[in-house]
């Protein structure tokens, strides 16, 4: 028999091809079909149907509805159908796609053992919400399902459960003797896509390092030691069978051909504009100093909020990555744990710990916070406690039924009753702050503090990134986070370069870098002038009511107006930005900020904001290219001068590091509208949370990993969410973006596999477009004569 590094790197052979997600208490968006990145688009979504049974395109009713309103160009479908060798009417061709499903279905001794195995997977990998954990978790996955498996019932007494080994990989050397070395990663392949959810799930928990992980470890190694078991037990045929539920579409060049017009015909509209604020922008003059900057993360959400608070006075704003360039663990002054607060895809590099500087506020948040802890551990024991629940239902059983009446009918009133009550409790950020000087202590492994390099660089990334040069007042960083109630997807919608966490913290922690006097004197050795009055704060912005609260105790008596007159201008931003939210949600936009709120506070809400739908275009420069379009909520916007960047190296930066993360965003958004059952998680209503890592649809069976069918459509047939591959456009040398791909290998692999496009609008070159084909190529895009400035099909698909 083969030595057990070839079992193991089987293993990981197979597992390639399965995404990792996150648990859902930090839902970060990923593309699902990561492990196929290394394959053409068209190539990797036939190959993913093929293991995974899910569809890869829209359908022909939503290709059809964007052809009759105008989100697809005619000329451009028929160019592209053209080039596939199709002459016939597009409505014809539409008629030919196959819409069905091939439903393979899976054996029913197949259904037994996924049933087993996903009872005992939720048992072990429970983050704290059972009330009786599965026991030998220390042990790991393998040992505790081996000592538990002969006291489960439904578990057949024969195969090799009868005398499991102790070494997993032992148990999965005897199921596969009988299979030639060449069927291995192929049979591994099938069984780690069977349960796709729970398999991408343990893939990223074994690779992070978790504290749960450390508590309960589990490897995939365990999982298909543990299922081969059961296959056996239950006499399932291991060989491959290609058993998923596949659908087919039978004219499989005609869905690309509509999804490639679809994408052209938006960005042609997004270069068509952002050439010509790009002509405008080379005969301004240079603007005089701002009332304040606003600095926003790129979020499309922000987009919207941005356009409204620019409209309330002389304000200009920036985007940023929304964990401000600092990679970091954070733990709040009350928090248990801390948590990461980088996008996933950057390791954090310091431990930052919130402390307290303010004794009374302190004590008054300490107070309050004991009541509230108390009153909730004596609730959940009460009512988890089977000797004392139905006493306790009888007792105060009126209570909760007053409590449920009033958060069902009236849930903006009970909100407000919480906001106030909340008054009484100080924040965290009105007494603590972040401890940002270098402890030369450690958490684990991570160095708590910053050094004084440190923050110059931070600083100094930041404000070459953003192509900041001069200063206002007052400079905000704004971070975002949402409000939600009984929503299991609530992290979906704080802020994904946060790893699902809320973006204030680290907003407070550039605010306090860049007040630093040593950071500022660095920052002028390095040519970055900051004035002696301006003042550097935080806020965040709640993406649900659009509400901007800015933490003010850096700010000065002498600052006092300037803070005043935000503040005001900042609210009027906000009754304006709320009038447009509810306006996409289909209700009364004259209700504005009433409306949001009952959405943030009505636990039976299912959509409490459209979050990142409609997500399309990634515009990279100037504010400026963009100030003056409304592009409808659907562009991440990076703030970026090519002319303070010389070698590319900001650029680089936002390439490897923004521009990856915003493709997962869309990927993920593409992907679960398109199948919403397999890549998706289908309904809010019918799904169940499950140990706090994941939901089920109905009471059993595979992990859901993707979004729900709420956040991206306004009913089960009409897709809100327009599902378009990621546009980026650049304003920069086409040159120098050559450069960049040429540094950066991986990026270039997305583009030449058609997993997002990129376009460029040089404005040394008479602001002409060019258009990334393969290889570092490109072609030059024509100006068109119709072009106008103007949101690149605007409207949204939310009547589909």
């Amino acid at each position: 028999m083969s030595s057990d590094t070839t079992i193991e790197d089987s293993i990981d052979k197979a597992a390639s091809t399965v995404a990792g997600a996150w648990p859902i208490h930090s839902f970060v968006t990923a593309n699902p079909l990561s492990g196929f990145e290394d394959a053409p688009f068209e190539e990797a979504v036939r190959q993913a149907s093929d293991l995974l049974g899910g569809r890869g395109y829209p359908s022909p009713e939503t290709f059809r509805s964007a052809l009759a309103d105008g989100r697809i160009d005619r000329e451009v479908l028929a160019a592209e159908l053209a080039a596939r060798g199709y002459d016939a009417e597009p409505e014809t061709l539409l008629a030919q796609m196959d819409d069905d499903s091939d439903q393979d279905g899976t054996g029913a001794a197949t259904a037994r053992v996924d049933h087993v195995l996903t009872k005992w997977l939720s048992a072990f990998l429970d983050t704290g919400q059972a009330t009786w954990p599965m026991p030998n978790r220390e042990d790991g996955f393998y040992a505790a399902f081996r000592q538990m498996a002969d006291h489960d019932g439904q578990i057949p007494e024969r195969g090799i459960l009868t005398d499991l080994p102790s070494d997993p990989v032992a148990t999965i050397e005897t199921v596969l003797e009988s299979s030639p070395e060449s069927q291995w990663v192929p049979i591994l392949e099938e069984q780690l896509a069977a349960l796709p959810g729970w398999t991408a799930l343990l893939k990223q928990r074994a690779s992070d390092g978790s504290a749960w992980q450390s508590k309960a470890p589990i490897t995939l190694t365990g999982y298909l030691a543990a299922r081969f078991a059961l296959l056996e037990a239950f006499d399932v045929d291991i060989r491959p069978q290609n058993s998923a539920t596949t659908r087919t579409e039978t004219a499989t060049d005609i869905a690309p051909a509509f999804l490639t017009a679809w994408e052209r015909s938006y960005r042609n509209e997004l270069l068509d504009s952002v050439a010509a604020e790009s002509e405008s922008l080379a005969e301004s003059e240079p603007a005089g100093r701002p009332d304040a900057q606003l600095v926003f993360c790129i979020d499309t959400r922000s987009e919207v909020i941005r356009r409204h608070v620019e409209a309330t006075g002389d304000y200009e704003t920036h985007g940023y990555a929304g964990f401000f360039g600092v990679p970091m663990e954070y733990q709040a002054y009350d928090a248990d744990v801390s948590v990461d607060a980088a996008p996933p895809i950057v390791d954090p590099a310091h431990r930052i710990t919130e402390m307290p500087t303010e004794d009374d506020a302190r004590t008054s948040h300490d107070r309050w916070s004991a009541i509230r802890e108390a009153a909730g551990e004596a609730i959940e024991t009460l009512t988890a406690n089977p000797t004392t629940a139905f006493g306790f239902v009888e007792q105060s059983g009126s209570g909760y039924g007053l409590s449920l009446a009033a958060r069902t009918l009236l849930p903006r009133r009970v909100r407000e009753l919480l906001d106030a009550a909340g008054d009484v409790a100080p924040e965290t950020h009105e007494f603590s702050e972040p401890l940002l000087d270098h402890q030369h202590t450690y958490a684990g492994d991570l160095p708590v503090g910053l050094t004084h390099e440190e923050k110059v660089e931070y600083a100094e990334t930041a404000f070459e990134l953003m192509g900041i040069e001069a200063f206002g007042r007052l400079v905000v960083f704004v971070g975002h986070a949402s409000e939600t109630t009984n929503n299991p997807f609530d992290s979906s919608l704080d802020c994904g370069a946060c790893a699902g966490n809320p973006g204030g913290p680290n907003a407070r922690v550039l605010a306090a870098i860049c007040n630093d006097p040593a950071v500022q004197t660095a920052l002028a050795d390095r040519g970055i002038d900051v004035p002696g009055d301006t003042v550097f704060l935080a806020g965040e912005h709640n993406t649900t009511t659009d509400e901007v609260e800015l933490f003010d105790d850096e700010v000065p008596e002498s600052h006092a107006e300037d803070l005043e007159k935000l503040r005001a201008d900042l609210s009027v931003a906000r009754e304006n930005a709320a009038g447009e939210r509810a306006a996409a949600m289909k209700t009364d936009d004259s209700a504005g900020v009433r409306e949001i709120e009952r959405r943030a506070g009505d636990w039976a809400e299912t959509r409490p904001e459209w979050g990142l739908a409609g997500n399309a275009g990634f515009v990279i420069g100037p504010r400026e290219l963009t100030s003056d379009l409304d592009l409808d909520g659907r562009a991440f916007l990076h703030s970026y001068d090519h002319t303070t960047d010389p070698d590319g190296d900001a650029l680089a930066a936002i390439f490897t590091g923004p521009l990856v993360v915003t493709q997962w965003i869309n990927a993920q958004y593409y992907f679960s509208t398109v199948d919403t059952a397999v890549y998706g998680s289908g309904s809010k209503i019918t799904q169940n949370p499950v140990g706090n890592v994941g939901v089920y649809q109905g009471n059993g069976g595979d992990l859901m990993t993707g979004l729900p069918l709420q956040s991206l459509k306004a009913s089960v047939d009409r897709p809100h969410h327009q599902p378009l591959r990621l546009s980026v456009a650049v304003h920069a040398p086409v040159e120098r973006v050559t450069d960049v791909l040429a540094e950066n290998p991986a990026v270039t692999e997305l583009l030449d596999n058609d997993w997002l496009s990129l376009s460029v609008v040089d404005p040394t070159q008479d602001h002409r477009r060019f258009h990334y084909e393969e290889h570092r190529e490109w072609s030059a895009v024509p100006e068109r004569a119709e072009a106008t400035a103007g949101a690149p099909n605007a409207p949204a698909v939310a009547d589909d």
